[in-house]
């Protein structure tokens, strides 16, 4: 496995990230476990989770078992670096009662006593903001961090899903006040969606974030959709984003020419997916959230392969990234 620094910090990370999403919804608590051993017997040492995962009203269920997998011991807490989320309601109530969700101090509070309870755990390594909270001022924000990193109870704050120009005005007003800051943004990043280069990535390196990104195979779209359409039939069509996509002539002939091409090198395509976002600057590295163990063991892969110039080269024109802002919308 190979490790990066996690942004400005002194934190070394894996270049791939465990996700845990399918953990409970999709993948039960068995197999879980597994596939967290076998990730951290590669040297991944990256979990990330959230408190809203397990969705419905098994919300939290997936930091249940990521904690149940920990209690197991043989020091795999001290080998992972621990991220989850805050932000959305974990009530039943519909809708959301006053002050149950989103970034206010009184939440925060609340939500990462519940993390930690249901992690097993006395700390977590990365705290991110899962959305963008525009009804609570940052000045409140970062109290509410620097409380919960006096207490011992975070290392790091992190983000989800912001906008440039949100990075900025959060690591603005944490250095007004003295505080440390996001140091990682986790955006939506692959080859079919590259939007997060225009302003988002900027800023991250701009600010010394390190960048996760979710979705690298963009809900399956670069994995090798198509081939998997017409060699599985039914059981093997895409859904979900992948699905829309290949609905629409354009987009199916774009993700027809990607697996020509890495047909043609004798490559996979979600592999070479992966290995493409582990060479884009500023990336700390993909989010895998692998259902079975062999899915883990292909992603695996990806971080030794190598792409060469030429697919470098070609992948660009299938895909061309719309470049930093101003030059991407002005001259």
């Amino acid at each position: 496995m190979k490790y990066t620094q996690l942004g400005r910090t002194g934190l070394k990370v894996s270049r791939l990230v465990l996700g845990t999403m399918n953990f409970g919804p999709v993948t039960d608590e068995a197999d879980s476990h597994a596939i967290m051993d076998a990730a951290l017997d590669a040297g991944v040492n990256f979990f990330d989770t959230a408190n809203v995962y397990g969705w419905g009203e098994n919300k939290g269920r997936t930091e249940k078992i990521v904690g149940s997998w920990l209690a197991k011991g043989g020091d795999r807490r001290d080998k992972v670096v621990l991220a989850t989320k805050v932000y959305a309601n974990m009530g039943a109530d519909n809708p959301a009662w006053p002050n149950h969700d989103k970034l206010s101090a009184l939440n925060i509070r609340r939500a990462v006593d519940a993390s930690l309870k249901r992690l097993g755990t006395d700390h977590i390594d990365l705290y991110q903001f899962h959305h963008v909270d525009r009804s609570t001022p940052w000045d409140e924000i970062w109290q509410a961090m620097d409380v919960l990193v006096q207490q011992g109870k975070i290392l790091y704050a992190g983000s989800s899903n912001f906008a440039g120009w949100n990075i900025a005005q959060a690591n603005e007003t944490a250095r007004r006040r003295g505080s440390y800051g996001l140091v990682s943004e986790q955006c939506l990043f692959n080859l079919a969606e590259r939007r997060a280069e225009m302003e988002v990535i900027p800023a991250a390196q701009e600010y010394g974030l390190g960048v996760i990104a979710w979705s690298p195979l963009h809900g399956g779209l670069l994995g090798g959709a198509i081939r998997k359409e017409s060699e599985g039939g039914a059981s093997r069509s895409a859904t979900g984003r992948a699905a829309d996509a290949l609905k629409d002539p354009q987009q199916r002939a774009q993700i027809q020419s990607y697996e020509d091409l890495l047909s043609k090198h004798g490559l996979d395509p979600g592999e070479a997916a992966l290995a493409w976002l582990l060479t884009r600057p500023g990336l700390t590295g993909p989010i895998v959230g692998p259902r079975t163990a062999e899915q883990l063991e292909s992603a695996l892969r990806a971080v030794e392969l190598e792409l060469s110039e030429e697919v470098l080269a070609s992948l660009e024109e299938i895909f061309p990234g719309p470049g930093p802002s101003p030059e991407a919308f002005a001259w």
